[in-house]
């Protein structure tokens, strides 16, 4: 992370995606213009929240345990115990994290996302998942492009309605990383619990958080050309490969792993 980097403004008077997030997992590092976001939202979207984060923490961990040392996790959000390092360095301490988010706020919690173990590395960069290149070009500098590397897209991409090219946008960073790499993505369904979708997205819409949810079939868009990891595109509570299935209800929220041949 660039200690020189320009301190930036976190804006209060709007309502932010991580922030929103980070009171729905319970979290403190949010304003009370995301906790009034927050407060609107039907009850299963901090069952959602929940699940999505406990899916990332089986894939990660999964990853590790194939091997996989690099990690790109954009759309990071505010640090929440474990953070994406913390699980896959428990596996091998030698994996190096890269990490971006574009909220500022998140900027001035990035010391609590660098506690690498020695043998690794973390590193955090402000970026936007919209300009793709720049992410790519900061993480070229810390991960061999060379050997495979896992992009985790975690509860990011439903930010992205259609118009902002969220296809493209995954396509090109997925064309950039080699043979042997993993794309993790999860992704909140319109189609799963129609009416608690669009409840979700009008509330957000208030917050003027524009949301894009997705059908199964526009989810697995996301992973035309690439092997898909079984179980394949299932929900958050039904990706898991050594563990029992989680004991709880189902949120609504898709979930994948897949391999780039």
């Amino acid at each position: 992370m660039n200690a020189d980097a320009p301190r930036q403004t976190i804006d209060t008077s709007h309502p932010h995606p991580a922030r929103v997030y980070d009171w729905l997992l319970g979290g403190k590092d949010n304003y009370p213009v995301d906790e009034a976001v927050g407060e609107k939202l039907p009850p299963e979207a901090k069952d959602a929240a929940r699940q999505n984060r406990a899916f990332m923490n089986r894939a990660a961990a999964w990853l590790a345990s194939q091997g996989v040392d690099q990690f790109l996790d954009i759309g990071t959000g505010i640090p929440t115990a474990p953070n994406l390092h913390q699980i896959v360095q428990e596996v091998v301490p030698s994996a190096r994290v890269v990490y971006t988010d574009n909220d500022p706020i998140v900027l001035r919690h990035a010391e609590a996302l660098l506690v690498s173990r020695p043998e690794g590395m973390t590193d955090y960069i402000q970026a936007d998942v919209r300009e793709p290149r720049e992410i790519l070009d900061h993480a070229r500098t810390l991960l061999d492009f060379e050997r495979p590397i896992a992009l985790s897209l975690i509860a990011l991409m439903h930010f992205l309605p259609d118009d902002q090219d969220p296809y493209g946008i995954v396509g090109t960073l997925v064309d950039a990383l080699p043979s042997g790499s993993h794309l993790v993505l999860s992704h909140a369904s319109s189609d799963v619990f129609p009416e608690l979708s669009a409840q979700v997205t009008a509330e957000y819409a208030k917050g003027g958080i524009e949301l894009g949810f997705r059908t199964r079939a526009e989810f697995g868009r996301f992973f035309d050309g690439l092997d898909l990891v079984e179980p394949g595109l299932v929900t958050a509570t039904e990706w898991f490969k050594d563990t029992a299935r989680p004991d709880t209800a189902d949120g609504g929220i898709y979930a994948a792993v897949a391999r780039i041949p």
